[in-house]
């Protein structure tokens, strides 16, 4: 559900991590984007609208007002968008849900946690350095481990075909339901549900 310019109090931030352009469409570290298309979907919430640093969009969730956000910055400069945002609606950082990809889960895995390290996740690393610490909630998809014979840069970078495209799009949608779950029932009964 969509609301009124009077209606700018914002409950929570949802950060999906990816990078901007066609030619990053369906890569593994665009796992993020491919969940706010999911959740966008499912909401009737366009997240097209230019303003700090990202795409956004706006939704309300059982009287939770969220701001929707597709950084433009890409994904290494990824703290950029979610810390303007964040100082801009006053949000505090236990109510940014970051979501992105994870090269250490298996494929089609969703993994949800109330605060912890980047992970070697350059976005993630972003964001913990400008919002001010790791104490916010996050929703990360596995996109399967990096082969011996591959760069990591290489593969996050690489294009989910064939029967991978098919699961990463069902777990999409499976982890935009987490997005739901996150800010309606909290992070603990999100975990409970999705991670696993």
């Amino acid at each position: 559900m969509l609301f009124s310019k009077k209606q700018s109090n914002i409950d929570w931030i949802v950060a999906f991590l990816g990078n901007p352009g066609l030619k990053y469409e369906m890569t593994r570290h665009n796992a993020g984007f491919l969940v706010s298309d999911a959740f966008s979907e499912k909401h009737a919430s366009a997240i097209e609208r230019a303003k700090h640093h990202a795409l956004t969009g706006l939704c309300e969730l059982g009287g939770q007002r969220a701001l929707l956000m597709k950084p433009q910055t890409f994904m290494n400069l990824s703290g950029d968008a979610v810390s303007d945002a964040m100082r801009f609606y006053k949000v505090p950082l236990a109510r940014i849900l970051v979501v992105s990809d994870d090269v250490n889960l298996d494929l089609g895995r969703i993994r949800i946690r109330p605060s912890g390290s980047a992970g070697g996740h350059n976005g993630l690393k972003d964001i913990i350095a400008k919002c001010g610490g790791e104490g916010f909630p996050r929703i990360r998809l596995g996109v399967g481990r990096v082969p011996p014979e591959w760069q990591l840069v290489d593969w996050v970078l690489s294009v989910f075909r064939n029967e991978d495209a098919e699961t990463i799009l069902k777990t999409a949608s499976r982890a935009a339901d987490a997005v739901e779950c996150v800010i309606l029932r909290g992070v603990s009964e999100a975990m409970n549900r999705f991670n696993g």
